[in-house]
């Protein structure tokens, strides 16, 4: 398909409603139409609305006109901002919404804007939503927001906007959201920012604010989300957040903030992150911190914080990650945290801890969240723990007429040096016979499990040969002479219990063969078998796995062991998940099953938050994105796997990994010229499976001749968009046509033809997050009702 073809389609879906039919005009009087419309410009604009979704009131239109002379438009975005105004309100003005007539939207993300936002934006007294992130806007933000008295949403986050944040946006008493993150900010926050009694989310991060944060920020009860990291912010964290009980997300890290813990931090019951990372904060750590039930992550990291690390924290049953290294602590560690079933991310490094180290820790993660502390010990094999001092012998009691400086010593007579040294010769002999012993039980033992282990190698190798149990095979080569590391994990096992479980397997891949192996304990993990002949060396291989071993992430799938056979065999060890891959889970369900939206877009954003680990975080390229390589937990939460795997395979071996990707669908157009893998290639590879989630079509299977892009491409050209979506969806379309629509049109600039086109992934997170800001945080009025986040 010719990229005209493809932006024309985009055109369409970006400015056209599909769930609305459009009409076409009726046969009619140019002479008529012209009249009317000189009518409607000329004589009233209020007579705008007889025209309503062609014609914009002259107030709306002025200030448009306005807006667009103070843009920079290199690539003619806004070409078809007219002179006449006529269209503007019908979706041929690229990124306006009307109603009535008047402007109510402006949504002009990742357009490589720049200039400046026109002062005469606050004319738009019917204007929700400004969407402008993502761009290369400069100057100020504008003062005249807020005269804007409907104003809900501002997204002007990712752009080089400087000076301070207007005062005025205390006026805007219906905003919801208020995003002006990475930009170059300066001055105070305004302390009137939170005024509006329905705010839910503010994020001033990556800027350059300064001065103390406002206590004022308590006026609003709805505040879920706030976001102050990366800024210049001094003085305490006020007492008076500890009113904003619907707070979900707390993040002031990379701050100068001082001072201690507010007390009142006990009744944020809806807690669900709290980082306050590279700060100047001191003193103990309140035990008032039980009380946040809700509590999955906190990050105290390179503070002050001293005293005894809260025994409470451990029973806080929902914490998954927990960082308060490189403070004061002291004590031991609490063995409560034993009790954390959830906790995936443990870190207690560089403080002044002693004692022993909770087995169960030390054996889910490594030494590294544990070292820089002197006195703590049991956490490596270095570092053991000491003995306990055996009790005293019990010394015979002397007489008490006798003081200790007249005791009487009586010499040994010879009797009594030949019945000593009798004794000693007795008790050596004694031991040379234990120890004999000992030798020939464990020679026996020794025998006894080799010829278990040879007798349960046979009885495998007649299951293989008979066809095994439903599916069941063994994963052999368990000669003397492999190696088995582990990184961490919820339990150990031996390089024996690896070798001798039974294994299903579950799929074959271009890396090699997973299997879901059962251990003799009951344990399951999933083992992926590399082919053989397409890894590096030994040396370059274990020094790439030790690096992914390393990678920990809610949406990636934690690799937590490897093995090395003697001959050669390559075992990937991974946390096993019950639900399978999402390409199973969508096209291999029976009809009685229904993945309902809120489903699917928990699982596009999971798999979106991942992806962003790997880029940003990881500096990787997955290379390799499909849905049969992302696996769902018991809870459908989505885990990527195969990511950075390319790092342990030869180029030749690479190559056809990528050749096997793009035969199932997913690959960029350019990767069949380049070989080589890029974060847009991985964008496009994202937006293939957000389509497949809408669609519900496998991408594997070219619909008409064309894969899954192309298809959905065409069938937004013909303005019959809702025929895209899968059928199951169609039945809520009344209540979330708009959110799938917006998906739709972000999966389509994922997908586009052209690299430089396509988004970031951090930007499609933001976005997707934009669109379910519930799957995110809890919007809720002071009624109970649900907050609308669009319009």
């Amino acid at each position: 398909m010719e990229n005209n073809t493809w932006h024309n389609a985009k055109d369409l879906i970006f400015g056209l409603n599909p769930f609305q039919k459009c009409r076409k005009n009726q046969k009619g009087s140019f002479i008529l139409l012209s009249f009317l419309l000189f009518v409607c410009f000329s004589v009233e604009p209020v007579l705008g609305h007889l025209w309503d979704g062609v014609v914009v009131t002259q107030s709306d239109f002025q200030s448009l006109r306005a807006i667009k002379n103070e843009l920079i438009d290199s690539k003619g975005v806004l070409k078809s901002w007219n002179d006449s105004g006529l269209g503007a309100c019908s979706g041929n003005w690229v990124g306006i919404k009307c109603l009535k007539g008047e402007v109510v939207a402006i949504q002009l993300p990742w357009k490589s804007l720049g200039g400046k936002i026109s002062e005469k934006i606050g004319q738009l007294q019917s204007l929700r939503k400004l969407s402008l992130h993502d761009n290369a806007l400069v100057g100020s933000i504008p003062f005249s927001l807020g005269f804007l008295p409907n104003l809900r949403g501002v997204y002007l986050f990712n752009n080089k906007l400087s000076g301070s944040i207007p005062p005025s946006i205390a006026n805007c008493p219906m905003l919801q959201s208020f995003d002006v993150s990475h930009n170059s900010l300066i001055g105070k926050i305004p302390s009137g920012l939170a005024n509006s009694t329905r705010i839910f989310r503010i994020n001033l991060s990556y800027n350059s604010l300064s001065g103390s944060i406002p206590s004022s920020f308590t006026m609003s009860h709805t505040l879920t989300i706030l976001s102050l990291e990366f800024n210049n912010l001094t003085g305490p964290i006020p007492s008076e957040l500890g009113k904003l009980t619907r707070l979900r997300i707390l993040d002031l890290s990379n701050n100068a903030i001082n001072g201690s813990f507010p007390l009142s931090f006990s009744n944020l019951s809806s807690l669900v992150s709290l980082n306050v990372e590279n700060n100047h904060l001191e003193n103990h750590v309140p035990n008032t911190f039980e009380n946040l039930h809700n509590l999955s992550v906190i990050n105290l990291k390179n503070n002050k914080f001293d005293g005894k690390i809260p025994s409470t924290l451990g029973n806080i049953s929902n914490i998954s990650q927990i960082d308060l290294s490189q403070n004061k602590f002291v004590g031991e560690i609490p063995d409560s945290f034993t009790k954390l079933a959830n906790l995936s991310s443990f870190n207690v490094s560089h403080n002044n801890l002693s004692g022993h180290v909770p087995s169960l820790l030390s054996k889910k993660f490594n030494a590294s969240s544990f070292e820089g502390n002197f006195g703590l010990c049991g956490y490596i094999s270095s570092k053991p723990c000491p003995s306990p001092s055996p009790p005293p012998h019990n010394l015979p009691a002397q007489s008490p007429e006798e003081p200790p400086s007249k005791k009487h010593h009586r010499k040994l007579s010879t009797k009594d040096i030949i019945l000593i040294v009798a004794g000693v010769l007795l008790l050596i002999l004694l031991l040379l016979c234990c120890f004999l012993l000992c030798c020939l039980v464990r020679k026996r033992a020794s025998s006894s499990r080799k010829s278990s282990k040879a007798a349960k190698a046979a009885a495998s190798a007649r299951s293989v040969e008979k066809g095994g149990p439903a599916g069941g095979e063994v994963v052999s080569g368990g000669e003397a002479g492999g190696k088995l590391v582990h990184f961490d994990g919820p339990f150990v096992f031996t390089a024996d219990d690896l070798l001798c479980a039974t294994a299903e397997i579950m799929g074959k891949s271009a890396y090699g063969t997973a299997y879901k192996a059962t251990l003799e304990d009951g344990n399951q993990v999933a083992v992926k078998r590399l082919r053989e002949k397409t890894t590096k060396g030994q040396k370059e291989f274990e020094a790439e796995v030790a690096s992914l071993g390393k990678i920990r992430h809610q949406n990636l799938l934690a690799l937590r062991a490897y093995y090395l056979g003697p001959k050669g065999e390559k075992l990937l060890v991974f946390d096993y998940m019950s639900r399978g891959s999402l390409a199973s889970f969508l096209h291999a369900r029976g009809p009685e099953i229904i993945v309902e939206w809120p489903t699917r877009m928990k699982i596009a954003i999971g798999i979106t938050n991942g992806l962003c680990c790997l880029h940003n975080q990881e500096n990787i390229v997955h290379g390799n994105l499909t849905s049969s390589n992302i696996q769902l937990d018991e809870q459908t939460n989505p885990h990527i796997t195969d990511f950075g795997l390319s790092r342990l395979m030869t180029t030749s071996a690479n190559t056809n990994i990528i050749a096997t990707a793009g035969s199932l669908g997913y690959n960029a157009p350019e990767l069949s010229k380049t070989k080589k893998p890029t974060t847009k290639t991985d964008v496009y590879s994202l937006g293939v499976i957000l389509l497949e989630l809408l669609t519900g079509k496998p991408p594997g299977e070219p619909t008409n001749g064309m894969d899954l892009p192309q298809w959905v491409a065409s069938i937004v050209k013909e303005e019959w968009t809702n025929e895209v979506f899968d059928l199951e969806l169609m039945r809520d379309a009344p209540t979330i046509g708009d959110e799938l629509l917006n998906t739709l049109k972000l999966a389509l600039h994922c997908v586009d033809p052209s690299p430089s086109a396509r988004p970031e992934v951090k930007q499609v997170l933001q976005q997707l997050e934009e669109i379910k800001p519930e799957l995110v945080e809890a919007e809720v009025d002071d009624d109970g009702a649900k907050v609308q986040t669009n319009e």
